[in-house]
């Protein structure tokens, strides 16, 4: 294993060309064997620190809530569900980018509704902390008529937006 970190390192051997050979490779060779013994040992070892540090698994747990309800956001917005109906790759492709575009366009209006309405809430005298703003989200669903009747009107212009701090730093 040292000679092939080694040859990659002076530029003998790219490691696309290594990853090639070890999928293609028999798992008799010893080479794929030695690097599999280093893969489990390297999970077990990240085990080990998972089970061990409880703010390590608190944040990965929340990392994955994340990505679990942008996940569910982008189903939801998807006309259709979230099964691609083609198997042409540059029609999932386009699938894809339009779902996110629509996704990013959702998460941008229900973010400057949130900020107008924090504002608000400021200057009525309401206290807005961190740790409530913390707790929002920009994957609101319940005010859009998913499959509503939508006029795009091109001449009227959207209101600029106007981001203000919540918060004043001391």
């Amino acid at each position: 294993m040292m000679q092939v970190v080694l040859s990659i390192q002076a530029g003998q051997v790219l490691p696309s060309t290594l990853l090639k050979k070890l999928g293609v490779y028999s798992r008799q060779s010893s080479l794929y064997k030695a690097f599999s013994e280093l893969g489990r040992v390297e999970r077990t070892l990240f085990l080990l620190e998972y089970m061990s540090n409880t703010d390590m698994r608190q944040q990965i747990r929340a990392e994955t809530t994340k990505i679990e309800s942008y996940n569910a956001f982008t189903d939801w917005i998807a006309f259709g569900g979230p099964v691609l109906c083609s198997g042409d790759p540059v029609e999932q492709e386009k699938r894809i980018k339009y779902r996110d575009l629509v996704a990013n366009a959702v998460m941008l209006h229900n973010v400057v509704d949130m900020t107008n309405v924090l504002g608000e809430l400021l200057e009525e005298g309401i206290r807005v902390t961190p740790e409530i703003v913390s707790r929002l989200s920009p994957y609101l669903t319940e005010h859009i008529k998913r499959f509503g009747l939508y006029l795009l009107d091109m001449a009227i212009r959207p209101e600029p937006l106007r981001p203000r701090p919540l918060f004043t730093t001391t």
